[in-house]
C-alpha cells in the first residue's frame, strides 16, 4: 500500500508506493495541504488499483520519471518470458498442491500464511525464470525492518528465515522443472544468535513441585523427569502408558488441538521411567485413567498449552521469584540431569528422541560429567537420595 509523504526541506508531497518489487518514489510540485493530500490520495488509489490488476501503465501516470524506461525494459524481459514459464503465484498454487499431502496441517497452515502474507505481495506477478539474486536479496533486506511481535521489535533473523524457506523451495523446484538456474544459489541464511539451554537445578525442582497447583504437580513431574516436550506431553493418552514395564510409548503429539504423528522416526521412541514419574502417572490413574487423554484440564478436555503456560507455569515462577524461563526448560532439565548423574549419552538420547549422540554433546556439552555408560538407575540414585534427604528434614 502506497503512501502520501513530504520531502524535507521543500515541503512538496510525493508518493512512495511499490511496483515490480522496486520502491517508487515520485514527485510532485503540490504543497502539503489537506487538500492536496485528499488530490493525491485519489491518484494513489488509481494505482494501487492498476498494480493489483496488472494494468499498470507506468508511462500513463508519470510520463517524465526516470523509471518508465526502467520498467519498459523488465516488461519487455517479462514479456519474453511469459509462454514458456508460469507467474510465481500459478507455480506457487501448483507447488502448494503436490507439497500439502506430505504436511501436517500446522505446517500447511503456517506456509500458506508466509506466503500470502509476504512472498505473493513481493513475486506473484512475476514470471518463475526472471527473479533475480537482487530481488531476493533486496525482499530479505525489507524483511529485517518489518515490525516483529514484540512493542518496537522487528523480524527476528530466524523469522526471516523461516519466510524464506518456501521461496526457496518453490525457486528450486521451478528452476528444475523448467530449466533456468535458480536464483537462490549461494545465499546463505541469516545467522541466527545461539540461544543458551537455561535448565533448573534439582532444589528449584523440588521448589516448583512443592509449590505447583495440585492438579498439575503430576504433569510437572512427568514434564521435568523424561524430558517429553509440550506436545508429546500434552498429545500422551493412557494406552501408551505402559505402567507394568514402566515404559511411556511416544507415539503422537498434540498440535493445534489435533492429534498428529510424531514429527520424525527419532521422535517415536519408548521413554523408560523413573520411581518419580511412576509414581505421578499412578496417581494421575485416579483423575483421568478412565478418559483418552492422560492429562486433562478443567472442562475435561484436552490441554491447551498456551493456557496452561499463561495461567500456571509463568505465574508460578514470578510468585517463586524465579528466573522467567520457556516451559520448553523442563526438557533441558531432564537432560542436564541424566547427564548429571553420570547416564549413557546413548541411553539419555534415545530418552530425548535424538538420533544421535552429537546434538546432546553440542548443546549439552558444559553439563557433561565424567561418563560412564549406565541404563537410568544412576538417575534413579539421585533422585532418591535427594528427594529422601529433603524429607527428613522436613520430618
Amino acid at each position: 500500500m502506497g503512501s502520501i509523504r513530504s520531502r524535507n526541506g521543500s515541503g512538496k508531497l510525493f508518493l512512495d508506493f511499490r511496483y515490480q518489487g522496486i520502491r517508487c518514489r515520485e514527485q510532485t510540485l503540490l504543497d502539503d495541504t489537506a487538500p492536496n493530500r485528499r488530490k493525491l490520495q485519489q491518484l494513489a488509489d488509481r494505482v494501487e488499483a492498476e498494480i493489483t490488476l496488472g494494468t499498470l501503465d507506468y508511462a500513463q501516470y508519470f510520463p517524465n520519471s526516470k523509471m518508465v524506461e526502467r520498467f519498459k525494459s523488465r516488461d519487455n524481459t517479462i514479456q519474453a518470458h511469459f509462454s514458456d514459464t508460469p507467474l510465481f503465484k500459478d507455480f506457487t498454487k501448483t507447488w502448494l498442491c503436490e507439497m500439502e499431502p506430505q504436511w501436517r496441517n500446522s505446517y500447511k497452515k503456517s506456509t500458506k500464511l508466509t506466503i500470502d502474507r509476504y512472498l505473493l505481495p513481493e513475486f506473484g506477478s512475476k514470471p518463475a525464470d526472471i527473479i533475480s539474486k537482487a530481488d531476493i536479496l533486496e525482499f530479505r533486506a525489507k524483511l529485517v525492518t518489518q515490525p516483529g511481535i514484540r512493542k518496537n521489535s522487528t523480524l527476528s533473523h530466524s523469522r526471516v528465515n523461516h519466510i524464506l524457506m518456501p521461496l526457496r523451495m518453490i525457486l528450486n523446484e521451478a528452476a528444475d522443472r523448467y530449466d533456468f538456474q535458480t536464483p537462490y544459489r549461494n545465499i546463505k541464511p541469516l545467522k541466527v544468535p545461539r540461544t543458551d539451554v537455561e535448565p533448573f537445578d534439582l532444589s528449584e525442582v523440588q521448589l516448583i513441585l512443592n509449590s505447583v497447583r495440585p492438579d498439575f504437580k503430576n504433569y510437572y513431574t512427568v514434564r521435568f523427569f523424561t524430558g517429553l516436550r509440550t506436545a508429546e506431553i500434552d498429545g500422551l493418552q493412557w494406552q501408551h502408558v505402559d505402567l507394568k514395564r514402566k515404559q511411556i510409548l511416544i507415539r503422537q503429539a498434540l498440535v493445534e488441538g489435533e492429534l498428529v504423528y510424531t514429527k520424525n522416526d527419532g521422535s517415536f521412541r519408548t521413554v523408560d521411567m523413573s520411581s518419580l514419574v511412576y509414581d505421578a502417572l499412578v496417581e494421575q490413574q485416579k483423575a483421568t485413567g478412565g478418559k483418552d487423554f492422560v492429562f486433562r484440564n478443567s472442562v475435561d478436555a484436552p490441554l491447551r498449552h498456551n493456557d496452561v503456560t499463561k495461567k500456571v507455569w509463568h505465574p508460578l515462577l514470578r510468585h517463586l521469584g524465579l528466573k522467567p524461563r520457556r516451559p520448553y526448560q523442563t526438557r533441558h532439565t531432564a537432560a542436564t540431569l541424566w547427564l548429571a548423574a553420570g547416564e549413557s549419552p546413548e541411553w539419555i538420547a534415545r530418552q530425548m528422541g535424538h538420533t544421535s549422540t552429537e546434538m546432546l554433546f553440542k548443546v549439552y556439552s558444559r553439563y557433561v560429567p565424567n561418563l560412564t555408560r549406565q541404563d537410568g538407575s544412576a538417575f534413579e540414585r539421585l533422585l532418591n537420595q535427594q528427594f529422601k534427604e529433603k524429607e527428613c528434614e522436613q520430618n
